[in-house]
This record gives structure tokens, C-alpha cells and sequence, in this order.
């Protein structure tokens, strides 16, 4: 299953469904219907995405730490997979674009 949401500002972001289901579980959306997030909304929606990269970092760095004190080796490097930030940063452009255009972003229609 695909995510598309889509904006009058800018072009559509598409996102695979373990992405973009996280992404509307992350903003309070349901993530099995159709949905808008309106421009009001919008800065609580890019917060929310940016406390959930950092949350997720701390997370992954406080990993690292974990198994370097225990001799370990790191959990699996980031390279080698693909990171929340780099996941979520198309959506946030496409969040501050509609934001700037006063335009909602919608998804399921």
C-alpha cells in the first residue's frame, strides 16, 4: 500500500505504507482513511515530526553508547539503513510549502 499526499503548493509526496502510516501516527492522523492536515496545523505537524528524528537519534546514539560500553559492536549503522530525517524530509518541505501557500495537504482522496 502507498501514502500519497498531496498539495495544491507543491508536487506529491509518496510514501511506502510502513512510512506513511508512522508519519499520521506521529501527527494524531488516522492512517487508514482519508485525511487533511489544514494550514493551521501545520507547525504542530512539523514539530511533532522534528521531536520524533531527534527522539529517534537520541535513541540510536544512546544505542551506540550501550554496546560501546559493553564491548560490543554498534547496532546497525545508519548507512545501512534509512533514518526517520531523511524519511520525513520531503513531507516536511512539502508541510512548510502549503503552509507558505495557505493550502492544505491530503491524502486518501
Amino acid at each position: 500500500m502507498l501514502y500519497r499526499f498531496k498539495s495544491k503548493a507543491c508536487g506529491d509526496v509518496v510514501m511506502l505504507e510502513p512510512t506513511g502510516r508512522r508519519v499520521l501516527e506521529i501527527l494524531g492522523k488516522d492512517p487508514d482513511g482519508p485525511g487533511i492536515i489544514l494550514p493551521e496545523q501545520m507547525p504542530t505537524a512539523i514539530e511533532a515530526l522534528q521531536a520524533a528524528v531527534a527522539a529517534e537519534e537520541a535513541e540510536a546514539e544512546r544505542q551506540r553508547q550501550e554496546a560501546q560500553a559493553r564491548g560490543e559492536a554498534p547496532p546497525v549503522p545508519c548507512e545501512e539503513r534509512v533514518p526517520l530525517r531523511t524519511r520525513v524530509a520531503p513531507f516536511i518541505d512539502m508541510l512548510r510549502h502549503s503552509l507558505r501557500e495557505q493550502t492544505e495537504v491530503v491524502w486518501g482522496v
